[in-house]
């Protein structure tokens, strides 16, 4: 896979995905990323990308042409290898939530273009004619939208085959089945912070993937309901769940006993 940004900050990018399983996928050549400066496009002597906004205010809009022909560039670097023409990204929150699912589809891409604005964003007009689609890493603002880029690289880097030493991580991650992941441990097996959980230990495969799946449903209920309301729960993961609920008020109602009683 190929992926190409555009970005006031090659550098920063550079960095975020020469480390980690990114820069794993890289250096296996499972994942190309390059970088591309608007400023390395502009026609002026100081560079210029950005210019002021039209109807006044405060802050700098990004230029068409700088961009444009940044764009062009990146295109035609990667498109002797693509199999098909490269969607471009437009990092910002007005755009639709990325989740998991988005980041599976994105990373079943052979090539995809990441836009990072800067400033008070970009040309409006730019974004009509150039940019395929918006997407957004949450409900909140960003100085730039390289953070995101990086975001959205670490996890579809991830995903390409072979990125990680074991695919199995990849499967068990959080929302990759619509629930978060199940709590995890490791040496040593006793500590005055507790202990581990003795089905882990008990090399009972069955038993420590059944409780694995009913932590994750329980945590998914206890942390993040709204994700339960939208999965497809077999009569197997709803009776662990009712089972994780009855334990976890059983356990609520002996705390409540035992503070009562002091």
């Amino acid at each position: 896979m190929r992926i190409d940004v555009i970005t006031l900050f090659p550098d920063f990018i550079e960095s975020c995905a020469r480390i980690g399983v990114v820069g794993r996928a890289r250096e296996r050549g499972l994942l190309q990323v390059a970088t591309w400066n608007p400023r390395d496009f502009a026609t002026d002597n100081y560079r210029r990308a950005d210019e002021r906004c039209y109807g006044g205010g405060p802050g700098m809009v990004m230029m068409i042409d700088p961009l444009r022909r940044a764009l062009e560039s990146a295109r035609a670097a990667g498109a002797a290898e693509a199999q098909a023409e490269a969607k471009v990204i437009y990092l910002s929150p007005q755009g639709a939530r990325l989740d998991q699912a988005k980041v599976a589809e994105l990373a079943r891409r052979d090539r995809m273009i990441l836009l990072c604005g800067r400033y008070e964003g970009v040309d409006e007009r730019f974004l009509e004619h150039a940019v395929d689609e918006e997407i957004s890493v949450g409900d909140y603002v960003l100085s730039g939208g390289e953070l995101a880029a990086a975001i959205v690289i670490d996890a579809v880097g991830r995903l390409q085959e072979g990125a990680l030493n074991d695919a199995q991580s990849a499967e068990q991650d959080s929302f990759s089945n619509g629930l978060l992941d199940c709590p995890h441990y490791t040496r040593p097996e006793h500590h005055e912070w507790g202990d581990v959980p003795a089905v882990l230990t008990s090399g009972d495969h069955a038993a420590i993937a059944r409780w694995r799946l009913k932590q994750a449903l329980g945590r998914t209920w206890l942390r993040r309901p709204d994700l339960l309301e939208r999965a497809d729960l077999d009569k197997k993961a709803r009776a662990l769940l009712a089972e994780f609920q009855r334990e976890h008020e059983q356990g609520k109602a002996l705390d409540r006993g035992n503070e009562s009683g002091e």
